[in-house]
């Protein structure tokens, strides 16, 4: 037997010791987390923990294996108190969250906001998801449909939150922090801009072309193809097409979807000039109520997290235990607090199931105001 061999028997003996000894203090961490359970005493004492992987850092001597043990530690206790969430649950606390599960929306007497001008995208989505001829209207701004919805104004408003190559909208994600609105749907529209004028103009008549900016960079690639043209922009493309109708001008054209065309009368003059082909946004349906269909998916939740290294590296580990499917995380600064941040992550699940209930438990436990913003 070669040295090396010799030293991997040897640290063969010393793993098997360590699995040993890992079994025998999960043995004692239950027995530990069944007298929490019959005491009311809480899972998560962070104070206890910092001051327990002090102690053990201080029973090694080299600043590496000091590092190296703290972090064995900090996982042996995430290992247990995620154990014993499990045990609160398994003892009955399953931990009723403030949700109430309803078998449908009401969409034939539902009156509906959406952002934007007549036209819009989020109006395709709006009848998209509640179809043709629903009680809607529209305003400026997103924050006036979340203030609508606060307000009673409407049941549901329609916001757009993701596009599939610009990105999330920030502002969306801010809103649902303020508001105490909630998640009940989603659906998703194809972004497909066109080049439309009034009937009967023909291309080499253009001169100035009006959009949104975002959707001006989007078609740049056709655009370039015309650089004599004029680019305008407008605040959003429906507006753009509202635009052409209202100046009833041949030389002017919008960049704009087939739908908003056909609202205001335009025809289309190039079809689909997006250079990303696969371009779509994700729609968001909110409510004030704290609703969610018996049927939903996906679970949207956002939180604040201690300003530590590790800090949510730990508290992603609850999807992982709990076999959950995270989809989607972002994060967005914290007003008055430099560079800390809000995380928001998608995942999917459903309210009722144990697991996800776990999985909230031990996250609001460890985290800072999580809010569950809907499941859908």
């Amino acid at each position: 037997m070669t040295e090396l061999e010799e030293l991997r028997v040897k640290l063969s003996d010393v793993d098997d010791q360590i699995v040993k000894l890992y079994e025998e203090r999960m043995n004692i961490c239950e027995e530990i987390g069944m007298n929490k359970i019959r005491n009311g005493y809480k899972i998560f004492d962070r104070q206890r923990e910092r001051n327990k992987i002090t102690e053990v850092t201080n029973k090694v001597t080299s600043e590496f294996n000091k590092k190296g043990i703290g972090e064995v530690y900090k996982q042996f206790l995430a290992i247990s108190r995620k154990l014993q969430y499990q045990q609160l649950v398994d003892a009955g606390a399953l931990g009723r969250l403030p949700f109430i599960e309803i078998d449908s929306l009401d969409k034939e007497n539902a009156r509906i906001v959406f952002q934007g001008t007549e036209g819009a995208y989020s109006q395709a989505a709006m009848e998209h998801y509640f179809g043709k001829g629903c009680n809607n209207y529209h305003v400026h701004t997103f924050r006036e449909a979340m203030e609508a919805i606060e307000e009673g104004a409407a049941d549901y408003a329609v916001l757009p939150i993701e596009n599939s190559t610009a990105g999330a909208v920030n502002e969306i994600y801010d809103l649902l922090v303020e508001f105490e609105n909630y998640i009940v749907g989603e659906t998703i529209i194809p972004i497909k801009n066109t080049l439309s004028g009034l009937p009967g103009t023909d291309i080499s008549e253009i001169e100035r072309v009006y959009s949104k900016a975002e959707a001006l960079m989007q078609a740049s690639r056709f655009l370039d193809q015309h650089a004599d043209w004029q680019q305008i922009s407008v605040a959003n493309t429906a507006l753009a097409a509202k635009k052409i109708l209202e100046d009833q001008d041949k030389r002017h054209a919008a960049v704009c979807s087939a739908y908003a065309a056909s609202v205001y009368g335009l025809s289309v003059l190039a079809e689909d000039i997006n250079d990303e082909k696969n371009n779509s946004t994700r729609f968001i349906v909110i409510t004030n109520q704290k609703v969610f269909l018996k049927d939903a998916k996906k679970i949207s939740i956002c939180f604040e997290i201690p300003h530590e290294k590790c800090s949510l590296y730990h508290l992603l580990s609850h999807f992982v235990y709990n076999d959950l499917n995270m989809t989607k995380i972002e994060s967005r600064p914290m007003e008055g607090k430099s560079w800390e941040y809000r995380f928001f992550i998608d995942f999917d699940g459903n309210l009722t199931e144990p697991g996800v209930k776990n999985a909230i438990r031990g996250l609001r436990e460890e985290s800072r105001n999580l809010r569950i913003l809907g499941n859908y």
